[in-house]
């Protein structure tokens, strides 16, 4: 008779961890999307978790390897949403793939995915003339983001949201002046390059002959902090309760969105010209700014702060600029400021309109 000592005992499995309550939404990367959506779900009653890398501040531990083959562990422990939010992005092929299968397979296939994607995708790489952009463009052909968009959207229940530059918070565009134009040179180049054919007669405004372009005289037919560096005047933002409000729009409205891209932008275009010359950075100084620079999404107030607005380089450059270029007024025509985007697709869809439509 085989006998087992007690000190050979085996000793059962600890109970495993209890799988989280299901959830209307999980957002994927608790980043500052998550500091507008997290309060507003709260609000509405919108029940939610949130992960992240180390699972800080009361998110779920995750983390998404793109070129590893997904652990269904990992999967498992997520809890079961209505729609996921992936905020992080995605450029290898495949990999948006791996995510979504990964979850609906510890989910019984539950599941709608939405990508916080860019409009940088339609940089222009493959086209710099002037041109209106909208939700149906085809992005730059060689963008790695807008591959990975199309792989998810080949599902089924997905979307995409290509966000225009971001703001509210510790967010700022009035900081980004100084770096996006830090030199009149730099602002100069906020303009479409005009090609050297007809001159234009000096006028008033501009006491020297001009070069004259097509594109600038004419209106097509047809980002900041994400910011880029590309000879672009216009500049598109959004706020982040705006971002938040069209995230709960798509969940209780996903079939209007499924297997759709849109542009969310505040439906506005903004000339730099017109922001340098009114924020020039020169002596303006605002609570809590001091010592932090002009880079955006860093601490300190946001707003306030008059002193010395206006009086800094960038404003006498703009006027100088205007001058040269015979322009009498800001902002500028749209037809010189290069790309322009056309939000209005996804607010007319969804019966909305942008809460916070203008930059402060």
């Amino acid at each position: 008779m085989t006998q087992v000592h007690p000190d050979h005992a085996e000793t059962p499995d600890p109970d495993p961890a209890p799988m989280p309550a299901p959830v209307d939404i999980l957002i994927l990367g608790a980043g500052w999307t998550s500091t507008f959506l997290i309060p507003l779900c709260a609000s509405t009653h919108v029940s939610h978790a949130a992960t992240s890398r180390a699972g800080r501040a009361g998110t779920l531990p995750f983390t998404f390897d793109p070129h590893a083959p997904p652990d269904p562990a990992l999967y498992a422990r997520l809890p079961r949403a209505e729609t996921v939010v992936i905020t992080f992005p995605i450029t290898v092929p495949g990999a948006s793939a791996r995510l979504v299968e990964a979850y609906r397979a510890g989910h019984e296939g539950a599941g709608r995915f939405v990508q916080l994607g860019t409009t940088g995708i339609w940089a222009g790489k493959d086209d710099p003339s002037p041109r209106w952009v909208d939700r149906h463009t085809p992005p730059d052909a060689d963008n790695p983001r807008a591959a990975a968009e199309a792989e998810l959207l080949a599902l089924r229940d997905t979307a995409v949201l290509n966000l225009a530059g971001l703001w509210g918070g510790a967010r700022s565009i009035r900081r980004y002046v100084g770096r996006v134009a830090p030199t009149k040179d730099a602002l100069r180049n906020k303009v479409l390059p005009p090609s050297p054919v007809l001159p234009i007669p000096p006028t008033p405004y501009s006491p020297h002959p001009l070069p004259y372009s097509p594109a600038l005289h004419q209106t097509p037919n047809t980002k900041p902090p994400t910011l880029t560096r590309t000879r672009q005047g216009s500049l598109h933002m959004i706020h982040g309760s705006d971002v938040a409000r069209a995230l709960l729009a798509v969940h209780a409205a996903f079939a209007r969105a499924a297997g759709q891209r849109f542009v969310l932008s505040d439906a506005r275009v903004y000339d730099w010209w017109d922001l340098a010359s009114a924020w020039s950075a020169g002596e303006r100084s605002e609570p809590g700014e001091r010592g932090k620079g002009l880079g955006g999404g860093g601490e300190g107030a946001e707003g306030g702060g008059e002193k010395g607005e206006g009086k800094g380089e960038q404003a006498a450059w703009v006027r100088e600029l205007m001058d040269e270029a015979g322009v009498r007024a800001l902002p500028r025509d749209a037809g010189l400021l290069g790309r322009v985007l056309d939000g209005r697709d996804f607010w007319r869809v969804f019966g909305l309109s942008p809460v916070r439509a203008r930059l402060e």
